[in-house]
């Protein structure tokens, strides 16, 4: 408007002068002459207004396009039963969303009627004194007060807007969140259902367990403490550096496990603190560490010199 507003002022006193010209020219004024009159005035200023119309719309397509990367959808136009329901129309209108879309179109109501009110009541005398203007004055008077508020409004609205923004996007990201139930949903999809996975592996600990024990009757001897804690250890000098773990369990397995030794006739002794450290550092099927040679190397000769002797008798 302070751009093109000279050349606009100068085209509607002119189109203004040329028309009083027209018509004080006229033989006779009726009502098909005013008709051809004024709707070629109307044109003119359809004409004139033009520029400002295209501006206004292509600010407004290019700043709506920038926030939607210009993505064009049809889908809110579609025809659908459910938005003649009253009763959703209702919801929609009592929801949280519009009632906060009510108190920002409010404030935005309250800043503009400020900024006019003081404006106004600001230059009330100098409007006062228009009547002592030209026509040309008073137009430039009034533009520049229409610019003042303007340029007012735009600033603390473009302040409201950046307000808005951070808003929206809270509560974009508010929106799009999952629920707890939809988490779960989807760790069932990408993981497996717990339940399915929980009942695999009981069943591969029950199989490994199985093997273990299976394992259990070729071993040299069975330290237990006495009853919580069971080890089996076996030992084969071609083909390991130390002895090997094969079998271990606590509570009802540690019993399992020497019960299972002797009715196979392996030897089984009493040694806590060895079956405890052996339980607690050994996993099964990996051989011994350095520090229970020395203990494990005489339980192993007091097995080998006790078999020794059943044969001999």
């Amino acid at each position: 408007m302070k751009l093109i507003g000279p050349h606009i002022f100068d085209y509607l006193k002119e189109m203004v002068t040329s028309y009083l010209l027209v018509t004080a020219q006229l033989q006779e004024l009726n009502v098909k002459t005013t008709n051809s009159l004024v709707s070629a005035m109307v044109i003119k200023i359809l004409l004139l207004s033009l520029p400002l119309l295209i501006i206004a719309a292509l600010t407004g397509l290019l700043l709506n396009g920038s926030q939607t990367r210009f993505n064009i959808s049809f889908k809110q136009i579609k025809f659908k039963a459910s938005r003649l329901n009253p009763i959703s129309g209702m919801q929609k209108m009592i929801s949280m969303r519009s009632i906060v879309e009510l108190i920002k179109s409010l404030i935005k109501v309250a800043i503009i009627a400020a900024i006019l009110y003081t404006e106004i009541k600001s230059r009330t005398g100098q409007a006062l004194r228009l009547i002592d203007l030209s026509m040309t004055e008073s137009l430039i008077w009034i533009s520049s007060t229409v610019f003042s508020i303007v340029i007012k409004i735009g600033i603390i609205m473009a302040g409201f807007g950046v307000l808005d923004y951070f808003y929206q996007w809270w509560d974009y990201e508010k929106q799009i969140r999952m629920t707890k139930q939809e988490i779960k949903d989807e760790y069932k999809m990408t993981e497996g259902d717990p339940e399915i996975k929980g009942f695999i592996k009981r069943q591969q600990r029950r199989m490994a367990t199985m093997r273990m024990m299976q394992k259990v009757p070729t071993a040299d001897v069975v330290i237990k403490n006495p009853t919580h804690y069971a080890v089996a250890i076996k030992y084969e000098s071609k083909s390991n550096r130390a002895p090997v773990v094969i079998a271990k369990g606590i509570d009802f397995l540690a019993l399992k496990i020497i019960e299972i030794a002797e009715s196979n006739n392996v030897s089984v002794t009493e040694n806590r603190p060895l079956a405890r450290g052996l339980y607690e550092s050994v996993k099964v099927g990996r051989e011994i560490p350095e520090e229970y040679y020395q203990a494990v190397a005489e339980v192993l000769a007091f097995v080998y010199n006790l078999k020794r002797r059943n044969k001999i008798q």
